[in-house]
């Protein structure tokens, strides 16, 4: 309880007052940016490096708004959670090296980072850029239109030393989107593994899909070496931002049982500051910090186990309906 009453205790001493309450309208504003390592994960970050625990109060209690309002700012140096990261500029522009550098400056106290394909010559300035600054690099494949070429590039990143490499994905969400069976990513997570080994990388081979196709499919889980889910609460109509961590454990767990047991991982998870209401889930700068907050805390004893969704606001992908025009705005930190 030490946490939250450290929280209580600030609260009386900087009167910080509450967030307002958002109901089910379109929110169409930003809050204040968590670059350098600050905001929500940072607290939560800190706070277990501490030694400490977060309770259920922090979560459920009524003042968990001004809660938020005072968590203080994260050490560089904490390493917990995984991010998910895209090296495109607002225009869709490839960023440079020293621009992949300076993004990294900004999530180096995660854990690890995780990236999504080979085009931008990503791997490279990704790779390059977190062995500076002691990251691990979550890489992929996005999907099999140039396979098994597309391994060649992460191959080559590599040089021959895979320490920084945490995982390497063949695919994202394909079987969700249609555009390969699961028969087809069995085969290509084997043949992209026997590769791989072959070029002296040992560590985890998976495909990533959503948490609904891995209970459909669980020969996608037994095929990887865990299970990987992306999993977002917010396009379940029937959830508020404050039950997000729990939304995605309960279905973490599904995923496991179905699997047999095997370890699931949350690769991406989080919530939208804008865009337009989902029934209760809503878009907001607040409902982010909430949801933010509560997948941590169920996350804290293992944050490895979580990636969060996404490092930037990602301004160069294009508004739908039927995302609920939110897809720019998931960033948690600020460029």
């Amino acid at each position: 309880m030490w946490f939250f009453h450290f929280l209580t205790a600030l609260l009386f001493t900087l009167h910080v007052g509450a967030l307002p309450f958002e109901d089910n309208r379109l929110v169409n504003r930003d809050g204040p940016g968590h670059g350098g390592g600050g905001g929500v994960v940072g607290a939560v970050n800190d706070a277990l490096d501490a030694g400490g625990s977060l309770t259920s109060a922090v979560i459920t209690d009524s003042g968990l708004d001004s809660a938020l309002n005072a968590l203080p700012p994260a050490k560089q140096h904490t390493r917990r959670f995984g991010i998910s990261y895209s090296p495109y500029g607002d225009d869709s522009a490839c960023r440079t090296q020293e621009q992949v550098n300076h993004d990294m400056d900004k999530l180096k106290h995660y854990s690890f980072v995780r990236i999504y394909g080979v085009d931008c010559d990503q791997t490279k300035k990704v790779v390059n850029a977190a062995r500076q600054r002691g990251l691990r690099v979550f890489a992929g494949v996005y999907d099999l239109q140039n396979f098994p070429a597309s391994l060649d590039p992460i191959i080559q990143a590599a040089a021959g030393d895979w320490s920084t490499f945490h995982t390497i994905s063949i695919g994202n969400e394909l079987v969700n989107r249609g555009e390969a069976s699961p028969a087809q990513i069995v085969n290509a997570v084997n043949t992209a593994r026997t590769r791989l080994r072959a070029a002296g990388y040992h560590g985890p081979v998976v495909t990533v899909d959503t948490f609904n196709r891995l209970l459909d499919h669980p020969e996608l889980c037994h095929v990887s070496d865990y299970c990987a889910a992306n999993c977002h609460p917010f396009f379940d109509a029937t959830q508020p931002a404050a039950n997000a961590g729990v939304y995605v454990r309960d279905q973490a767990r599904k995923i496991s049982a179905a699997a047999g047991g095997k370890r699931t991982v949350i690769t991406e998870a989080g919530w939208p500051k804008r865009g337009d209401a989902n029934g209760k889930a809503v878009p907001s700068f607040g409902n982010h910090q909430r949801a933010i907050m509560a997948l941590t805390h169920v996350y804290r004893d293992n944050p490895g186990d979580l990636v969060l969704f996404s490092a930037f606001n990602e301004k160069w992908k294009k508004d739908s309906p039927g995302t609920f025009h939110a897809e720019k705005w998931w960033g948690i930190e600020s460029r």
